[in-house]
């Protein structure tokens, strides 16, 4: 059999497990089963379809919906010809959404199933769709399109482009490749470290957003391992329970926060959990409490994962021994850079820091994204000459190479796993009656690792109605990114340029901790 650490695009890993293990299961979701043969046929329509419709290597499509074997086989199908994929948020608002359309300049728009009527809230907003296709017609298009040959992308060619957020408040397209999807296994192949290994009955789950990293990522795994993917549409205990007990799941991507939700579920204590091996969790630290819970309730072993989109996901990790019930100081950290990663701590000048000393963190691998689409100065602005990306946080490397996290540079915050920018929020409460200026921010809150609060300066003569700011916010962002709370406050602080200084809002209610970073 060949070497699959040498593989590195969608079209080698469908052709070889298509024939290595054709009648394995690759994909489930619901009542419906893919093996490995037939994943690969479908992929391949999926190809010839596009081709036919006039799509080329380099265009795109785009996808609105839930996690969905449908999604998937598209994706993988689009990527073995070098078509890019850019799933949305399903979550998002109508706005947000046309917004990504727009900006992906895709020529054809999917909707998941169950969001058929979705088009209508979008009717005048988008430019560039030639065509919309619903989830019934995208599954008659892959069953009754005969394949041809096709020429296969290679490694260096885009295939996904996730949308991430910044400062700016509008969303920045990761573009990320075949290479930045697969080269890094090569590494860990060759790296004695028994959580980078897969057993031949493993079976991943994936039930975070396919518009995240980590939930297309999953699907992902699961390809270069030739496993089957048990897809959720999205994630509920429930959801989870049937996927461990009758879907034989081992491993799964999970943020912390709905790990407590799995606990306070009653169905929780009789699950049989004893075929799970590896929860791998991210987007926060988990506190010493819920992973003392999490041990004696899953009684499996932990890895906490850190990446960004723009590092198609996982760099570092902290690996299961370092998880201690009782906890110990290594717990506070994010872990150890993956095989074929660098890591280094640099200055505001970008001069490289001693172990110890914090700055901002800079990495360096195959998984560093392209660029992002369309936009060369932010993409000037991320990543650095010789290769590496600057990750906007801060922190510091202890002598053994443990990174940990100090504080955030920009000024994003992680609610439940879902990156939530100031900007965007602050531009949604923008314009309404009462608010003369705002400034948003996160603060600690127990289930959610961070809230979003929302500080307001009324227009003078102006009372601002908490309840009415949170109401005008949900007709503009998506329900995720609605302030929790609301303060009301004489002026915000400035800096002597005028900037807003967030961090100093934040302190009065991150005292206690030991980071601002939940």
């Amino acid at each position: 059999m060949a070497d699959v650490s040498d593989l590195l695009t969608f079209d080698e890993f469908l052709t070889h497990w298509g024939g290595e293990r054709g009648g394995r299961l690759a994909m489930r979701e619901e009542d419906r089963a893919y093996n490995y043969a037939e994943l690969e046929e479908r992929t391949a329509r999926v190809a010839t379809a596009l081709l036919a419709m006039g799509l080329q290597k380099g265009d795109r499509i785009a996808w609105i919906g839930k996690n969905s074997d449908l999604y998937f086989t598209l994706f993988y199908g689009a990527a073995r010809i070098g078509v890019v994929m850019a799933p949305i948020g399903w979550r998002l608002a109508a706005p947000e959404w046309a917004f990504i359309l727009n900006d992906t300049q895709a020529k054809m728009l999917f909707f998941g199933p169950g969001f058929e009527s979705a088009g209508t809230a979008l009717d005048g907003l988008v430019e560039h769709i030639e065509r919309v296709i619903p989830a019934d017609e995208a599954r008659a298009l892959i069953e009754n399109t005969a394949r041809a040959p096709f020429e296969a992308s290679g490694a260096d060619d885009a295939v996904l482009q996730l949308y991430t957020s910044g400062t700016t408040g509008n969303p920045k397209g990761a573009v990320l490749t075949n290479r930045n999807m697969f080269a890094l296994r090569k590494q860990s192949h060759d790296a004695e470290l028994a959580y980078t290994k897969w057993a031949d009955d493993e079976v991943v789950l994936v039930a975070m957003p396919c518009a995240h990293i980590g939930g297309t990522g999953l699907g992902v795994m699961a390809i270069a391992s030739g496993l089957p993917a048990y897809i959720l549409g999205e994630f509920t205990p429930d959801g989870f329970f049937d996927a461990v007990e009758t879907g034989g799941v081992t491993r799964l991507f999970i943020v912390p926060a709905a790990l407590h939700i799995l606990l306070q579920h009653p169905r929780c204590p009789t699950v049989d959990f004893s075929r799970l091996k590896y929860i791998l969790y991210g987007a926060a630290p988990i506190p010493l409490e819920l992973l003392r819970q999490c041990i004696l309730m899953f009684k499996c072993e932990f890895i906490q994962a850190y990446g960004m989109t723009e590092t198609t996901g996982t760099i570092v990790m902290l690996p299961p021994e370092d998880h201690d019930p009782n906890g110990n100081a290594r717990m506070r950290s994010a872990g150890k850079a993956l095989p074929g990663v660098e890591l280094k701590i640099v200055d505001t000048a970008g001069n490289e820091m001693p172990a110890g000393e914090v700055g901002e963190l800079w990495t360096r691998s195959s998984n560093n994204m392209a660029g992002y689409w369309n936009l060369p100065d932010a993409t000037e602005k991320t990543m650095a000459e010789g290769g590496w990306i600057k990750t906007g946080d801060a922190g510091y490397l202890d002598e053994d190479g443990y990174l940990y996290i100090h504080d955030r540079v920009k000024d994003m915050i992680i609610s439940g796993g879902e990156n939530v920018y100031p900007a965007e929020v602050e531009s949604a409460i923008y314009g309404h009656p009462d608010v003369l200026e705002v400034a948003v921010i996160g603060v600690p809150d127990p289930k959610w690792g961070e809230a979003v609060k929302a500080v307001c300066v009324p227009k003078p003569g102006a009372t601002i109605d908490p309840d009415s700011i949170i109401n005008w916010s949900r007709e503009r962002i998506a329900g995720f990114k609605v302030p929790k709370s609301i303060d009301v406050i004489a002026a915000l602080p400035r800096n002597a340029s005028g900037k807003i200084l967030r961090k100093d809002l934040r302190v009065p209610y991150w005292e206690g901790y030991e980071r601002q970073v939940n």
